[in-house]
């Protein structure tokens, strides 16, 4: 399956946002010593799946050939035991002007970071997407805001990135 997608910085969380369907997501990128891992073993609630993200064109990180295999607990927990960079995040799901978003509040070391998902299903839904108020910049093609990336870092050590972007912590 190809997904297709654009990432945003949120600007600021949406009023309504408490209100929204979420649910809490573990992401444990394997293997631990690689740079960008590009498996991702995800619990999310009582789902649990094994992911294997890889870009269709390397220069467009918009979309990416996606393989999602459902697992039991017993095999997820069984896959945790190879270890892995772990990013817990509350996710909220929510529609703006008909588009489907996904926005990421991250827990723990990457506190304060805020990451919005749309997903679309075809190129042309993708380039008339109108960006939401409450998205800072498109940061779809930066590769140290991918899920792999983020993965056992902590936010003073991706603030510097941040900066340029004239991101500011959300609380």
């Amino acid at each position: 399956m190809i997904e297709i997608e654009k990432t945003y910085l949120a600007k600021f969380l949406p009023n309504n946002l408490a209100n929204c369907e979420q649910k809490e997501l573990l992401d444990v990128y394997i293997p631990a010593s690689s740079l960008h891992p590009k498996l991702r073993l995800r619990k999310m609630g009582d789902n649990f799946e094994i992911t294997k993200k890889t870009l269709v064109d390397k220069n467009d990180a918009s979309q990416q050939n996606e393989k999602t295999i459902d697992l039991t607990k017993d095999e997820f927990e069984e896959l945790l035991k190879v270890g892995g960079k772990k990013v817990r995040k509350i996710r909220y799901y929510f529609k703006h002007k008909g588009a489907e978003i996904e926005m990421d509040v991250f827990k723990d070391d990457l506190f304060g970071l805020v990451l919005v998902d749309v997903e679309f299903d075809s190129i042309e839904e993708k380039n008339k997407f109108q960006v939401p108020d409450f998205c800072l910049v498109e940061v779809t093609q930066e590769d140290f805001l991918a899920g792999g990336m983020l993965c056992g870092k902590t936010y003073q050590e991706i603030e510097g990135n941040l900066i340029k972007f004239d991101y500011r912590k959300l609380q």
